[in-house]
């Protein structure tokens, strides 16, 4: 069940690059275990957001919090409690799968033997357990994806963020992965926050839609249920209108 204590809270925050405003006056928040899609078009700020979340980012005026912390001063505080899946799957291409998802646990210097049991573990949560001792090249796509899945999750994070995580793949694969994605990150009861420009992505996997208009103001916010994404027409009719 959701709390009400935000385990990700964004209050009155603006960002800007020179005399370019990225975010206006942005507030909202994630609670424990809930997902959360941003969405919007090329330029909506979504990816902006995204990096203050990780505190590669710090915003010109309001509050980032990440477990009650500022992620872009408090590094030590939320080492290893931040995954993160790109775009780009970011794998090294000269280490085998359950290589490169060993990366996050050599990192925080946890033993090889509990390193290697819980990354072939991951790779069997992603359905890659047969891929474990193949390299990036003899991969798909999806494969690759999953493999970087199995690297964000691994380090057993507070919370997953997806940063386009399927907008390279090719329909089919998507929605197989999206599927996956979100059945695991609810069985594990993660918290998550992925951006994405893709409206399916959104409806198929979020309990919470924040579309974006520039500069990353809030356009419209739609709760998710069972129900609700029995009318998947009405969902995409009502954001496509935010967007255009």
């Amino acid at each position: 069940m959701l709390t009400d204590k935000p385990i990700i809270k964004i209050q009155n925050v603006s960002c800007k690059f020179g005399d370019f405003l990225a975010v206006d006056d942005l507030s909202f928040e994630v609670r424990p275990s809930e997902i959360v899609a941003l969405v919007g078009k090329t330029g909506a700020g979504k990816s902006t957001v995204l990096n203050l979340v990780m505190g590669s980012l710090r915003p010109t005026q309001g509050q980032v919090q990440v477990e009650g912390f500022d992620p872009a001063s408090s590094s030590p505080e939320l080492r290893g409690k931040i995954g993160v899946s790109f775009q780009n799957d970011r794998l090294l291409p000269w280490r085998t799968a359950i290589e490169n998802v060993e990366i996050g646990m050599q990192i925080l210097k946890v033993p090889p033997d509990k390193s290697a049991q819980q990354a072939a573990d991951w790779l069997g949560r992603v359905k890659m357990e047969t891929a474990r001792d193949k390299y990036p090249h003899e991969l798909s796509g999806g494969m690759r994806q999953r493999v970087s899945l199995a690297r964000a999750l691994v380090i057993d994070p507070a919370i997953l963020l997806l940063d386009e995580s399927f907008s390279q793949l090719d329909p089919v694969t998507s929605v197989e992965l999206r599927k996956d994605v979100a059945a695991l990150v609810r069985s594990v009861r993660k918290t998550c926050l992925f951006i994405t420009h893709r409206i399916e992505d959104a409806i198929e996997m979020a309990d919470r839609i924040l579309v974006l208009a520039p500069p990353a103001r809030i356009a419209l916010e739609l709760a998710l249920d069972d129900q609700a994404r029995r009318n998947p027409g009405s969902l995409r009719e009502q954001i496509e209108k935010v967007m255009q």
